[in-house]
């Protein structure tokens, strides 16, 4: 890829393996130059005026024994959440209805483990079952899956596992050391090899260089097939990790990784995620316009605020947007 400006470029750009260094020459373009790239990619694949709606339910909250330097849920972290155990079903099945009634069209299920046993799965594989029978896309985020597991989730009706990489490779070991990097590569090849979807994002505002950002970019364009959903996550700095007073990035940076997301990964579903609660209406119409195209949608994401769904409505409103699934 030679010049990438030129649609030619652009047209090849699904099939291509990415390269750190082309990427970052994404990242470099004039703003403009870059939003109309991503702008028409975006259109080449999608309806522009579209979002796709997911809410995201804590089914088992804090108490991970992993050290993620941006999570408000591992238990050696001070930073006032509460461990909680299992959700009962009725109290899922609750939260799905509203979601559904809200215009959600997918629902996710994120419970804070390591990775799940097999008594920690068995009622994870029902809560599937009901909120499948609801009408709903299921998802679910359980941490690491063993050998079979994936399977299980499969026949169960889920149709999405969420599992980001978080960052690039060479900064990983600044942000976790309790798992490796191709401990998440191996649960997404087990999720792949069961024929679910995948979701598959990251994290940025962790104090990586624009180049690592880079990197994490062209990791999860190289997956092979890549991702169908990829949320993008601004970092919400928690008081007690140890990321509480990592410096803010520059709010047109994260429009330009989204615009760069949408670029390289032009098939998938680019979701804003964690940190939207923080953004102006102007930024994320900006990242809208970048190519974004999928929001949480809802009162909270784990453990941190999301945009209540009235401000979401009034939001999307604003822009002639609709929800995808929607005729209004």
């Amino acid at each position: 890829m030679n010049d990438l400006t030129q649609p030619a470029a652009m047209a090849a750009a699904a099939s291509e393996k990415w390269r750190v260094a082309e990427v970052e020459a994404l990242f470099a373009l004039p703003f403009n130059d870059l939003i109309f790239r991503a702008q028409s990619v975006h259109r080449e694949h999608f309806d522009p005026n579209t979002v796709q709606l997911s809410t995201l339910l804590s089914i088992k909250t804090g108490g991970c024994s992993e050290d993620c330097g941006y999570c408000p849920q591992a238990a050696r972290y001070d930073t006032g959440v509460e461990s909680q155990g299992l959700l009962e079903m009725d109290a899922v099945l609750e939260a799905a209805h509203a979601a559904k009634a809200a215009g959600a069209t997918r629902f996710c299920m994120g419970a804070a483990w390591r990775g799940p046993k097999q008594r920690d799965l068995d009622p994870v594989l029902d809560m599937v079952r009901e909120v499948k029978a609801l009408g709903l896309e299921t998802c679910a985020t359980l941490g690491m899956l063993k050998d079979g597991q994936a399977e299980q989730l499969k026949d169960a009706g889920l149709d999405y596992y969420n599992h980001n990489l978080d960052t690039a490779p060479e900064f990983y070991g600044e942000i976790i050391t309790t798992r490796a990097y191709q401990d998440r590569l191996d649960t997404l090849e087990r999720v792949r090899g069961a024929d679910l979807h995948v979701c598959c994002g990251g994290i940025v505002g962790m104090g990586e260089s624009r180049t690592q950002r880079a990197g994490l970019i062209a990791q999860l364009a190289n997956l092979d097939p890549q991702p169908e959903s990829v949320p993008i996550n601004l970092l919400v700095q928690v008081e007690g990790t140890p990321l509480q007073d990592a410096e803010a990035l520059d709010p047109l940076e994260f429009v330009r990784t989204i615009a760069v997301a949408r670029i390289t990964l032009s098939r998938s579903y680019v979701r804003l995620s964690a940190g939207r609660q923080q953004m102006p209406e102007a930024i994320q119409a900006l990242c809208f316009l970048a190519g974004a195209n999928s929001i949480f949608y809802g009162e909270k994401l784990l453990t941190t605020g999301n945009p209540d769904v009235a401000r979401d409505r009034d939001l999307l409103a604003k822009l002639g947007m609709r929800a995808l699934g929607s005729t209004h």
